[in-house]
């Protein structure tokens, strides 16, 4: 049997958090979905929580236009706290921004898995769920 994930939505849009965290409940896909409309509040959950990998994510989907912490900034400040984490956090990237540039961007940061196009499919979910991590 599949170990199920944790999983934190990271975006300021409340019917795209709600639909998705339908999809991965209907479909069993996670043991746990924590939503957040800023990446402030997802990195200090996870700053907070830094010490108890029970309690951080195995994935996070991550919008990049948010206010207060967009998603670009969230990576950063990440990226700095990531070696206090004792976990893997598969991190990719959900937007609606069709911006080459925000590609291109992504494309820097090591710790983003993915960049996906909204609207994200059950299909989509199912792999990034789905794929092992190391």
């Amino acid at each position: 049997m599949h170990q199920k994930q944790s999983i934190f939505i990271v975006d300021d849009d409340e019917v795209y958090k709600f639909i998705v965290k339908k999809i991965i409940e209907i479909k069993e896909l996670a043991d746990h979905v924590s939503t957040f409309c800023d990446g402030e509040k997802a990195y200090n959950c996870i700053k907070e929580n830094k010490g108890k990998p029970d309690l951080l994510p195995d994935i996070i989907l991550l919008d990049i236009n948010m206010p207060i912490m967009d998603g670009f900034l969230f990576i950063e400040e990440y990226v700095k706290l990531k070696h206090e984490i004792n976990k893997e956090i598969a991190i990719y990237m959900v937007t609606s921004s069709v911006d080459p540039i925000d590609l291109e961007r992504s494309k820097k940061y090591t710790d983003i898995k993915g960049f996906i196009s909204k609207p994200i499919t059950t299909e989509v979910l199912e792999k990034i769920i789905r794929t092992p991590r190391s």
